[in-house]
């Protein structure tokens, strides 16, 4: 068998207690020969199954034994029949045993591929391991499990367990349940088995692997610690995109009879001068050119490669930080992960004691990598331990890729709790949402989680893959509707919103719903107001609304552009949450710093100083959130002079009553000002305040001697 191929025996329980649950098996399985047929045309699979009323099988004739075990397809490279075959499996009538089948399925595989083929032998056992296993002749069943696994250890075979346990599979005999459950754990234990339980039709789905992927290193060399210090280590990828597949150009212009056309379509270019049309640019004559400002430069190829960058292959440590300090929105790209050099002792040690002592202190690494000799670019990522629980399994380290500077997306947007609170819930709407939130919990306590990436696949793939069988026999089948299967990855549980009808009438009780219509220009005519008494005039309003609702449906909100004077702040604030345009932001700071200047100026004995200061609230609070602190302070630094020098000190004196000063480092990290330099800003307006007074206290005293007082 060649190195990427593969044998796979398909062991399915068809008793009794599966049939509820066989339509979905059926599905599942009629994907991996689908995916095989377009992946790995040439691997071979074989169906075994248990719990029928028949026996059928090599070792019943043999040595005997193994009833209720039926071969369906001995192993066969994969095509179209099989698929057919698979979506028509037959009901048991009688509870099956997993072990038997199990042999029988690894007797095929020995038999068809013998001990010169090792690299690609697998096993898929489904079941829910609800039924009794028989006991055997000699020994006990745990006896008999490290037998058969020690047995496909060296026959070089894996399997995969899935067991489907759905809600009516745990009101039977627990004690039976529990004894099989420790049997499959022997085989996760004792050889290359991996055992996973299901409890949905969309788990089952995705538990199934149903492409084999060979395991291939992006990278195998030194983790250099230092100019002393290296570890061998083997880079794999951990998570990586399911790419949809490559759709190529066909050709029917090929003749009916030749079965040796490919169809396939070639693509030539020709390149021809502007000047000749009919004149074809050679290779030679062409050079690629990079726009900058109006003009094209030319570089050449061998200019372009001369200005790469060609790093050394190597991975190497920069440093470690908390673990808090890498935030999880800068993961970039696919997860490796970084395992010890195989059978390397001093590398799977040196590597286990620095991830655990990274776990110890919840630190990670950061480190640069050039995944191969000449490539054209460095990755730097960060290094996450992964510390195994497992006494077989070694200690890892998982790597994403952070990005530099100019990946980095700065998009400021303000927090909901600096909004007003006009705009924030009251009590009664956050408890509506929180009650969605907890009706909609995907992962409840005590219950397994509803879509675990692990066992969810895509369901674009998926539909694709089963249209195109069904295109394969149909040229002209419609598209089918959406399986039901993959309707519960897409939308929500139609029965879990149905039985929680109260609370999404509650949330939308909670807030006020209304339509969001086309707006209309309206139809007022303009009119002149008349000029006599006020009741005149207020009757003449009246009308002139009457007439305006009456002669459009609705009434067109315009968008605030400035800040005016009735109401600065509400102003302010509008124009500061527009977000269609990022001139809004400058010019309402801009509109702000006017009218704070004109109130200040225009005030008559502080009548507008109140106003003023509800503006510079309004406009510091703005920059905290525009992260623009420098605009506010040398804004407040330049209103203080301009109150000095215009003898405006009573208004620093009022700033000063009211604690009213910069912003701070600590409000806003982009802000220069310490905390204490900005509480030294309010100690000159106070010495001021205290010369004031003493100066009004002199005048006071002049005057009452000059009216003849004390």
């Amino acid at each position: 068998m060649a190195r990427n191929k593969e044998g796979v025996v398909l062991v399915i329980d068809v008793g009794p207690s599966m049939h509820s649950v066989l339509p979905e098996i059926e599905k599942v399985c009629s994907l991996l020969i689908q995916k095989k047929l377009v992946f790995s045309r040439y691997d071979e699979v074989g169906f075994v199954l248990f719990g029928t009323a028949d026996t059928k099988n090599e070792l019943k004739e043999e040595i005997g034994g193994y009833e209720h075990v039926t071969v369906l397809r001995n192993i066969k490279v994969v095509d179209e029949d099989l698929v057919d075959a698979l979506q028509k499996l037959p009901r048991g009538s009688v509870p099956g045993d997993f072990l038997d089948a199990i042999v029988v399925g690894m007797d095929m595989l020995i038999k068809k591929f013998g001990q010169t083929n090792k690299a690609k032998k697998r096993l898929c056992l489904i079941t829910n391991a609800v039924s009794l296993i028989k006991d055997p002749f000699e020994g006990t069943k745990e006896d008999q499990v490290n037998t058969i696994a020690t047995q496909m250890t060296a026959q070089g075979m894996k399997m995969d367990c899935v067991i489907v346990r759905m809600k009516q599979d745990w009101e039977t005999n627990r004690r039976i349940m529990e004894e099989n459950d420790f049997l499959m754990s022997v085989f996760s234990n004792k050889s290359s088995s991996k055992v996973v339980y299901v409890e949905s039709p969309t788990s089952l789905l995705g538990a199934l692997r149903t492409r084999n992927i060979s395991p291939v290193t992006i990278y195998r060399g030194d983790f250099e610690i230092s100019a002393q210090l290296k570890i061998k280590v083997w880079v794999y990828k951990k998570t990586s995109e399911e790419k949809f597949p490559t759709l190529k150009k066909y050709s029917d212009k090929a003749p009916s009879t030749d079965k040796f056309a490919t169809h396939e379509i070639k693509v030539d270019y020709e390149y021809k001068s502007i000047e000749d049309p009919n004149k074809v640019v050679p290779p030679e004559q062409r050079i690629k050119g990079f726009q900058y400002g109006p003009q094209v430069v030319p570089i050449s190829s061998a200019e372009l490669e001369a200005v790469k960058f060609k790093p050394e292959k190597s991975v190497k440590l920069l440093g470690f930080t908390d673990a808090s300090n890498v935030m999880r929105h800068y993961y970039l790209k696919d997860v490796n992960i970084f395992i010890a050099e195989p059978g390397n002792k001093k590398a799977i040690l040196a590597l286990s004691a620095l991830a655990r002592a990274m776990k110890e202190m919840n630190k990670v690494a950061i480190v640069r990598c050039v995944w191969r000799q000449g490539q054209g670019n460095v990755v730097v990522g960060v290094l996450t331990p992964n510390v195994s629980d497992k006494d077989n399994t070694p200690d890892s380290f998982y790597f994403n890729i952070l990005p530099f500077a100019e990946d980095v997306r700065e998009f400021q947007f303000p927090s909901f709790s600096n909004l007003p609170s006009s705009k924030q819930p009251n009590e009664k709407q956050q408890d509506a949402a929180d009650k969605l939130v907890q009706m909609l919990d995907l992962a409840p306590p005590g219950k397994q989680e509803v879509l675990p990436p692990d066992f969810t696949p895509n369901p674009v793939l998926e539909r694709y893959y089963r249209y195109l069988n069904l295109k394969s026999k149909h040229p002209d089948a419609a598209v089918s509707p959406l399986d039901e299967t993959l309707r519960k990855i897409t939308e929500p549980d139609v029965e879990l919103l149905s039985r929680n009808k109260s609370i999404i009438e509650e949330l939308r009780r909670s807030f006020e719903l209304k339509d969001n219509p086309k707006l209309k220009k309206s139809a007022r005519r303009i009119k002149e107001r008349p000029s006599g008494s006020d009741e005149e005039r207020e009757e003449f309003d009246k009308d002139a609304d009457v007439k305006a609702i009456d002669s459009m449906e609705y009434s067109a909100k315009t968008e605030v552009e400035k800040v005016g004077d009735v109401n600065p702040v509400k102003d302010f604030e509008e124009m500061m949450s527009r977000r269609d345009n990022p001139k809004w932001i400058s010019e309402a700071i801009q509109g702000m710093k006017n009218k704070i200047f004109d109130l200040v100026e225009n005030s008559c004995e502080g009548d507008t100083f109140h106003k003023a200061l509800q503006c510079l609230v309004a406009l510091r609070k703005g920059c905290i959130l525009e992260q623009e602190p420098k605009q506010f302070n040398d804004f407040l630094c330049h209103l203080s002079k301009f109150c000095q020098e215009k003898d405006l000190r009573s208004f620093c004196l009022y700033l000063t009553s009211h604690e009213f000063t910069l912003i701070t480092k600590a409000e806003a990290p982009d802000s220069e000002i310490p905390e204490h330099e900005a509480r030294s800003f309010m100690v000159k307006p106070e010495l001021d305040s205290q010369n004031m007074k003493s100066e009004a206290k002199a005048e006071g005293d002049i005057m009452s001697i000059y009216l003849g007082g004390k």
